[in-house]
């Protein structure tokens, strides 16, 4: 009968398994340990809770929410944040009207609404309701208001509206609501396009321009939010080379503001830059579109006045627009701000300008450095007009209009994250501030 020969042990390629990899010289791929210095996003075992906005989506209907393109989910993010920042400044109009009545000794706080009827707001009106020059009088009349110095765009859309909504604040407002949405959709889309392939830029963009110290102009019945309506996606449109869309949005955006002239001529300069890569030389007539505004504006002015430049010598006489050397208005706004000249509201006011002044040069230094030829042409000449006047005036509302500041900032703020925290606690404050100076009637800028 046979032996049975004892079994034998498995051959050591068998052993790996009982290995570590650290002694298994034949493992050829090693367990890759994290960097100390690496964050995993959540403890383990959790899964990570999604942001209020990456959530919108959950809550509409199900055949809805799965068409939803990632633009698309984006955009819903960026009005959401929108639509909350006008929250916050409608609760706090509500407030101001409590805490900071015109009257102290007052038991019935005014209307919300009044907290939004300030300032240039009552130009505004008075153009929508009785026109340029109602009653036969004018520049020639006493106590004149010099109405002739705004562009007809926004009363236009303010009459239109109060067709349909008869309280004529609640349709200013309705009208920047309404254009505010259009051009925050529009800046996040630019931003997502200086960063293309990466989450949330546009809704970070947005935040920062939501959240800037004079954003309040932008939910009262201003200029500024519908102008952005129509520049930002002018601007969209001639980055993708549609130059007759773009021509007819900058046209609008000259009925509203002279600004529209800046954003033409930013225009121009993409054109001109582009133009050999593209060849579509045949666009350039379009690009003369947007100086139609500004010839009929001039045109009906002097019908009326015989001036041709009435609405440059209006504002003269109403808010000292006269040309001055760069140096005289830098030394005549110091003066004010702080040769004790003037009341310390207005002084306050008056250094908030001259460090307007100081960023938009540093900005425009930066985009001419980074080669972003239109973009700088753009924030020079807004810098030219509004810089060589008696003294600087309306230079922090003008930042609301420097787009390239919010997608800049968005992208710093993508590469250096540490600096987005900061950035919020150093502006929300000062929106506050702006934001309750300006409801309380004070001069903000």
């Amino acid at each position: 009968m046979p032996v049975s020969s004892p079994p034998r042990p498995p051959r050591p390629e068998t052993w790996s398994h009982l290995r570590t990899p650290r002694n298994n010289t034949r493992c050829t791929q090693r367990t890759k340990r994290p960097h100390p210095t690496h964050r995993t996003p959540h403890r383990a075992g959790r899964h990570p809770r999604p942001r209020l906005t990456d959530r919108l989506p959950a809550l509409l209907p199900s055949r809805l929410a799965s068409r939803l393109t990632p633009t698309a989910r984006d955009d819903l993010a960026v009005l959401a944040v929108y639509l909350l920042t006008r929250a916050l400044l409608w609760a706090t109009a509500y407030c101001a009207t409590h805490l900071f009545p015109r009257d102290p000794r007052t038991r019935r706080a005014a209307s919300t609404l009044s907290a939004w009827e300030q300032w240039d707001w009552w130009h505004y009106l008075r153009i929508a309701q009785e026109g340029y020059f109602p009653d036969g009088r004018g520049p020639w009349s006493e106590e004149w208001d010099n109405r002739e110095a705004f562009f007809p765009g926004f009363p236009l859309a303010l009459r239109a509206v109060h067709t349909v909504v008869p309280d004529w604040a609640a349709a200013g407002l309705l009208v920047s609501f309404v254009s505010g949405a259009v051009a925050v959709l529009a800046l996040a889309r630019i931003a997502r396009e200086r960063l293309p392939g990466v989450t949330g830029t546009g809704r970070r963009a947005v935040l920062y321009f939501l959240l800037s110290p004079c954003a309040v102009f932008l939910a009262a019945g201003y200029t500024e939010a519908l102008f952005l309506a129509f520049a930002l996606p002018a601007w969209l449109a001639a980055r993708h080379r549609a130059w007759p869309r773009a021509a007819l949005l900058a046209c609008l955006a000259t009925t509203v503001r002279v600004s529209g002239l800046f954003l033409a001529a930013a225009l121009l300069t993409h054109f001109l830059t582009t133009v050999r890569v593209h060849r579509d030389g045949r666009a350039l007539p379009w690009l003369a579109l947007p100086a139609l505004p500004l010839l009929a504006h001039t045109c009906y002015l002097y019908v009326h006045t015989g001036d041709w430049m009435a609405w440059k010598h209006a504002e003269q006489r109403g808010w000292y627009r006269d040309f001055h050397d760069p140096r005289e208005t830098w030394s005549n706004t110091w003066d004010a701000a702080f040769g004790h000249t003037v009341g310390t509201g207005y002084a306050l006011e008056f250094q908030a300008e001259l460090l307007a002044m100081v960023l938009g040069l540093l900005l425009t230094a930066f985009l001419l450095y980074r080669r972003h030829w239109p973009e700088a042409v753009y924030t020079g000449l807004t810098l030219c007009a509004l810089g060589t006047s008696y003294w600087y005036m309306s230079l922090p509302r003008a930042t609301l209009l420097w787009w390239p500041v919010w997608t800049l900032l968005a992208v710093w703020t993508h590469r250096t994250p540490r600096a987005h925290t900061p950035y919020l606690c150093l502006t929300i404050p000062l929106t506050t501030l702006c934001a309750l100076t300006f409801l309380t009637g004070r001069w903000a800028g």
